[in-house]
């Protein structure tokens, strides 16, 4: 996974951001694809896939189950799935490496095999909740050990008398315990069905409808019934929206910026940043909507406008809960203060990213005060200095954009992990106008 290298970034304010770019393929829709691919009947192809380190520690994973994954040039995969029953056991422990995503999903397939396994990760995914699938698959007969505080490595045994459906309320709207209880139900004898508080992400329920595998709609509740079978199929994983949020949030915010981002994911339970930063009053266009790989996409145009400062709607949270980051650089930039509240989920993150973005904010001039489930931004000049990014890939590309909007040169520290979910931000960012370079030191 990631390098022990300390790398570091200056960046500078920019003139402003023009042109069109393609980000990566989405990372979240790259993990579904590796893994449904590896437990379908049949061969999937696989365009868009995002050449990122949490990911690829995703398809090495089913690679170490037996399973033959082809490279097809960048962006391209051949995955020659072996069926829900067909995964050898691996020789050595699973290295999901920094992707939450990947353990947890992972979780709930290997729950359900009829060997042992384990699960580990760098020190950053090892300080994560587990706990939060741990207990569903418990309740479905799995046999799991964690650490006391109830981390990785997570050790899995087969269940004595396999896996059995379950109801389960989850108490937190999230995307990776829906997604880990259903593919668990895969192999579960009978019905199995989970609700959330909030409906989240529905890569996992789009990509099992297009395998072939009947998902239900049940009101609150999304159900599957264990013993169907996985069909191959090809997937096209469209531009990550969470990764065109720091360019939505750069354009909208430099003076001059006029920026077109190309196929660009749309799903409506991804898109809360997008609607946030139209309430405040930014200058966004979608254009040429369509469909890839069961998932909407357009191309979305960005120009610079004046951002207010808003009160961030309850409902919107769920949304966009990994792009609170980049909101909190547009927020520093708007006139009027932004409140966040309902996003506890953040301090639970790679970094608990309210604090990292506070201190980040307030090292560059701007006044952040922390709440327990979020902050108060008041919008200032942002200054010259040097800032931390905690090894949060996130962080540190929402800090870069901070930059962009700035009146200096910023150091950001520890940004080697934007790998595992941006590979080549900087020279995207570059291309789009911004005034970025990284330096490696001891």
């Amino acid at each position: 996974m990631s390098g022990a290298a300390r790398l570091d970034w200056l960046a500078r304010p920019a003139p402003a951001l023009r042109g069109r770019l393609r980000v990566p393929g989405d990372k979240s829709i790259s993990h579904r694809a590796m893994m449904l691919g590896s437990l379908a009947e049949g061969t999937s192809r696989v365009t868009g896939f995002l050449e990122g380190e949490d990911t690829l520690a995703t398809a090495a994973a089913f690679r170490a189950m037996g399973v033959r994954i082809d490279a097809v040039g960048a962006g391209g995969r051949v995955v020659h799935g072996v069926g829900l029953g067909g995964l050898q056991a691996p020789r050595e422990p699973i290295d999901c490496g920094n992707a939450g995503t990947g353990m947890r999903l992972l979780a709930g397939v290997l729950a359900a095999q009829p060997f042992a396994s384990m699960l580990v990760g760098d020190a950053s995914l090892s300080r994560r909740p587990m706990r939060r699938v741990l207990e569903p698959l418990a309740r479905m007969g799995a046999r799991i050990e964690a650490s006391g505080a109830g981390t990785a490595p997570l050790r899995i045994a087969p269940a004595p008398d396999g896996l059995h459906g379950i109801d389960y309320e989850s108490p937190v709207a999230s995307a990776q315990v829906k997604s880990c209880v259903l593919l668990a139900g895969l192999r579960a004898r009978g019905r199995t069905r989970v609700a959330e508080p909030h409906p989240t992400r529905d890569h996992t329920e789009r990509m099992l409808a297009a395998c072939g595998w009947p998902v239900a709609q049940e009101g609150r509740w999304i159900a599957v019934h264990g013993g169907a079978r996985l069909a191959a199929c090809d997937i096209e994983v469209p531009g990550d929206f969470s990764s065109a949020a720091f360019f939505l949030v750069a354009a909208s915010t430099v003076p001059g910026s006029d920026l077109v981002l190309e196929r660009v994911g749309l799903n409506p339970l991804r898109t809360g940043l997008l609607r946030a930063l139209q309430l405040m009053g930014a200058d966004i266009e979608v254009q040429a909507p369509g469909m890839a790989g069961g998932e909407p996409v357009g191309d979305l145009r960005v120009r610079h406008a004046p951002l207010r400062g808003i009160e961030v709607p309850l409902a919107l949270v769920p949304d966009m809960i990994d792009e609170f980051p980049a909101l909190f650089a547009a927020a520093a930039c708007a006139i009027g203060r932004t409140t966040v509240r309902g996003a506890a989920e953040l301090r639970v993150k790679e970094s608990d990213r309210i604090a990292v973005m506070a201190a980040g904010l307030r090292g560059l001039g701007v006044p952040v005060q922390e709440l327990a489930d979020g902050a108060t931004i008041d919008p200032a000049p942002v200054r010259a200095g040097t800032v931390d990014s905690a090894g949060d890939h996130r962080c540190a590309m929402s800090l870069a954009i901070l930059a962009a909007a700035g009146t200096g040169e910023v150091v950001i520290g520890d940004c080697a992990n934007v790998a595992t979910s941006f590979p080549g931000f900087v020279e995207l960012a570059r291309a789009a106008g911004m005034d970025l370079a990284a330096r490696e030191r001891d």
